[in-house]
């Protein structure tokens, strides 16, 4: 299309306004292919190009302005038809609506993003778009748009660290991923901390064949690299060897295995007409006020039931020194590290964002989702545990060689 006159001339501000509140009133949407809003994204972004094209031919005389062409340009707000503008050299390239873009900036990218890491599938997302915003985004082009995150998630992976962590929870979940032709699955390891100002951050986000101590112990040296020096207590599940791994990184770190873990362990084996009974008499063991006390309920526990259920008064037995690690510890810092339940919570929150979800395509489809998720979820972690004061006081005492003097 060409034409002389100047698309932003005959914008009649009044009659928009008028027309404007009468189809508001109407109950019309702001946005879509006929929404209240488009003539005035239309009109100011064919203003915006004006000014472009007229500073660009003035700074390149002889050059002129050469008519104009019909543009279909997509938006949050809907699709948009500009007339843009052209020069006679064809060197005009607008900043705002470069050739060949077809969306606007990054706020329709953002909004798909978005969709996205609430667990929303590529034809979920097209559908929605088509129905608010009267866009046709095909699913090859919502799968560029997200795998722009991709550079930003190496770039998260690979961020430089805090030197000392006072407490870390470390936890795996599993998803099915299609792999060379088949469905396998896939183990996501996990990486919570607690920074010295009471902030939880995820550290990372790792994807390994199966979960096992190994792996583990590649993850940790991979944390020393980005600069974690030590961690104070790690909180972790009964995963054999994954202690030793551990400590084998992080040689001054005391482990707490998760009381929770070991009492579901253990209750698998109890029948349900004792359930309670020994739900209760597990709990008085880490319930004590000291080891000492905690020792004594184990030992009633074991000549209350101990001929009947020997599993679970093995199990205690082998991993006593780590089950109650915490009694080491004052009870503000043991409310924070008897648990994994921390990490637990991230892991069921990334699962609502998976739960539609059969196989993933490939691991890096799989991390993608839920590095989104972890964003969004992320932006809520603006709270202190109670008394963190306290907590960080109490750390300083125990731990006066291997933190900072203040925090950072």
């Amino acid at each position: 299309m060409n034409s002389s006159k100047k698309p932003t001339d005959d914008f009649d501000w009044k009659a928009f306004e008028a027309e404007a509140a009468r189809r508001l009133a109407a109950g019309e949407e702001l946005a879509g292919p006929e929404g209240v809003l488009t003539p005035l994204i239309k009109r100011l972004l064919e203003a915006s190009l004006e000014g472009e094209i007229q500073a660009h031919v003035d700074r390149e005389r002889p050059n002129r302005r050469n008519g104009r062409t019909a543009k279909q340009l997509k938006t949050s707000h809907g699709p948009v038809r500009l007339e843009v503008p052209r020069d006679r050299e064809g060197t005009f390239n607008s900043e705002l609506v470069p050739k060949r873009r077809s969306t606007l900036g990054e706020g329709l990218d953002n909004k798909i993003l978005a969709l996205y890491g609430l667990g929303m599938s590529y034809s979920d997302i097209r559908a929605h778009l088509a129905e608010l915003y009267g866009l046709n985004v095909s699913e090859a082009t919502l799968s560029s748009i997200t795998d722009k995150v991709m550079e930003e998630l190496e770039r998260w992976q690979r961020r430089q660290l805090d030197p000392v962590y006072p407490f870390v929870w470390l936890d795996a979940l599993h998803y099915k991923v299609r792999h060379e032709g088949r469905v396998v699955t896939r183990a996501l390891y996990t990486v919570l901390a607690l920074d010295l100002n009471g902030r939880k951050d995820l550290l990372g986000l790792y994807v390994g064949e199966a979960e096992g101590a190994r792996f583990w112990l590649g993850v940790l040296s991979e944390l020393q690299q980005r600069g974690v020096r030590d961690i104070l207590i790690a909180s972790i599940d009964n995963l054999n060897g994954f202690a030793e791994a551990i400590e084998t990184i992080y040689t001054q770190t005391d482990v707490q295995l998760c009381l929770v873990h070991q009492m579901r362990n253990s209750l698998r084996y109890v029948a349900w007409a004792d359930y309670k009974a020994v739900s209760k008499a597990l709990k008085g063991i880490y319930r004590s006020a000291t080891r000492e006390q905690a020792r004594q309920a184990f030992e009633q526990f074991t000549t209350q039931w101990g001929r009947k259920y020997p599993m679970i008064v093995k199990s205690w037995q082998t991993h006593w020194e780590r089950l109650t690690r915490l009694f080491d510890y004052p009870p503000a810092i043991r409310r924070i590290i008897y648990t994994t339940n921390p990490v637990e919570a991230v892991h069921r929150q990334l699962r609502k964002v998976t739960k539609t979800k059969g196989a993933f395509i490939n691991d890096r489809a799989l991390v993608k989702l839920l590095y989104l998720a972890y964003k969004r979820i992320s932006a809520k972690w603006t709270s202190c545990p109670k008394h963190w004061g306290l907590t960080l006081q109490q750390l300083h005492l125990l731990f006066p060689d291997r933190l900072p003097e203040s925090n950072p």
